[in-house]
């Protein structure tokens, strides 16, 4: 039944193959508390360490909790397979680990959350793997930056702060045509758009964020689309076209779809090599949290996408802001990209610029009275922060504009609380704010 099912409200809840557990029945996933599995005897286990067949070897590569959660996030994109990990920031790392190695370049769009910019242009660097940026207005800059070494394109579908929507088929069209992948990080916008059906070949989320939603637990998560042939050009992709001496010389692009009858070597390779190598496991009882969230994300996402739109229809109207930052606020091809690529929303995050620059902004975020000061994302309560003075922080001035951080700007996260007491909490602290950017006449 489960293979059928289409809409994100009911894979949410059915999705993954799972209806009830096999030795008690249980209806909820079971947090399954495990570090090890028993083997039915010792050819099972030489043939599971083997690749020969698959199943549960050690939590630190797979567990049966966290495999729900894998399939109904497969599910929900489109994808054929998924592998969690212990973080969004450690599924940004694991994408890039999986098709590049020392010596080797991707090009990213200059678009990106803080946090990775730090990943890609200094830890990654030092690992000797170069990332290059384009500015993705213009999906043409991603073909100048490519070289005989490029083995992948990077790109977020909604980053803040600028809040443009990715040109998802233009970059991935690009990339096909060079044997090159799009992964695209859909933190931002589940439910709201598949960057799969557009072509990209993989979709990673930072499960912490909307498909978690309550902000109780960590994780992430990797998505292999399955449509993408590792195999086409050996030389552009050698992780999946030369021997891996550490799996007894594998050529994982042509021993995975041989094992599985899947084009899944992504996430093959995903879990049985960097997670095996580098521990970044997701726990189980994370894993059963984020399921919590995820058979509500879709109600959710309704909410938080109706929501942030009341909430910019009033800012676009108040005397106490410069400017709002909106998908659908953008003019020309931006705004045509949000309606290409979304559907049945524009997201929950809104920037504002408030009146009265650096202390103006200081002042409406500290006026706040629901909204939490937090640094994340995506919860179902709404969020602000200060992006230059916080999650953006380790930024140069030249990296912060580039990256669209101005020193006024002020993120929302949009929740699922009712607008109206969002637009009150809102109005009063933007009063506030307004009264302090008044400067005394002397």
């Amino acid at each position: 039944m489960t293979k059928e099912i289409k809409n994100p409200e009911t894979i949410g809840l059915h999705g993954g193959e799972y209806r009830s557990d096999p030795a008690t029945t249980a209806v909820a996933v079971p947090i399954y508390r495990t570090t090890s599995y028993q083997f039915k005897d010792t050819d099972t286990a030489a043939n599971l360490f083997a690749l020969k067949e698959f199943g549960n070897i050690y939590t630190r590569i797979m567990n049966p909790t966290n495999d729900v959660l894998e399939k109904r996030v497969a599910a929900l994109e489109g994808g054929l397979a998924a592998v969690t990990v212990g973080s969004g920031q450690a599924a940004s790392t694991f994408c890039i680990l999986n098709c590049a190695q020392a010596g080797d370049n991707i090009v990213s769009s200059t678009d990106l959350y803080g946090g990775t910019v730090n990943l890609f242009t200094h830890t990654l660097k030092r690992l000797g793997i170069e990332v290059r940026y384009a500015d993705p207005t213009d999906p043409k800059n991603f073909e100048k930056q490519v070289d005989d070494k490029t083995r992948a394109f990077y790109a977020e579908t909604l980053p803040n702060p600028y809040l443009r929507v990715f040109p998802i088929k233009e970059v991935a069209d690009i990339g096909r045509k060079n044997n090159i992948p799009l992964i695209m990080d859909n933190t931002s916008s589940p439910i709201i758009c598949k960057p799969l059906e557009h072509g990209a070949a993989v979709v990673m989320h930072s499960l912490t964020k909307y498909i978690g939603g309550h902000g109780t637990v960590i994780g992430g998560i990797l998505v292999d689309g399955g449509n993408f042939d590792w195999t086409a050009n050996a030389k552009r992709q050698p992780l999946y076209n030369e021997p891996d001496p550490s799996y007894g010389g594998a050529v994982w692009g042509k021993v995975v779809p041989e094992l599985t009858g899947a084009n899944v070597a992504f996430a093959v390779r995903a879990r049985v090599v960097l997670l095996r190598d580098l521990g970044s496991a997701l726990a189980p009882d994370n894993a059963f949290g984020i399921i919590q969230g995820l058979e509500t994300c879709a109600l959710r996402m309704k909410q938080h996408c109706s929501n942030a739109e009341k909430v910019v229809d009033f800012l676009t109207k108040h005397k106490n802001v410069d400017k709002v930052i909106y998908p659908t606020l953008h003019k020309g091809e931006l705004a045509a990209r949000a309606k290409r690529y979304f559907k049945g929303g524009n997201g929950g995050l809104v920037g504002v610029e408030v009146k009265g620059g650096v202390e103006a902004g200081k002042k409406f975020i500290e006026s706040l009275k629901m909204f939490y000061h937090v640094a994340n994302i995506g919860d179902a309560r709404s969020l602000a922060i200060h992006p230059a003075t916080t999650t953006h922080s380790q930024l140069t001035s030249e990296e912060l504009l580039a990256a669209g951080v101005t020193p006024g700007y002020v993120r929302l996260s949009i929740g699922i609380e009712h607008h109206d007491d969002i637009i009150a909490d809102l109005n009063q602290a933007l009063n506030i704010s307004g009264n302090a950017s008044i400067k005394p006449v002397s």
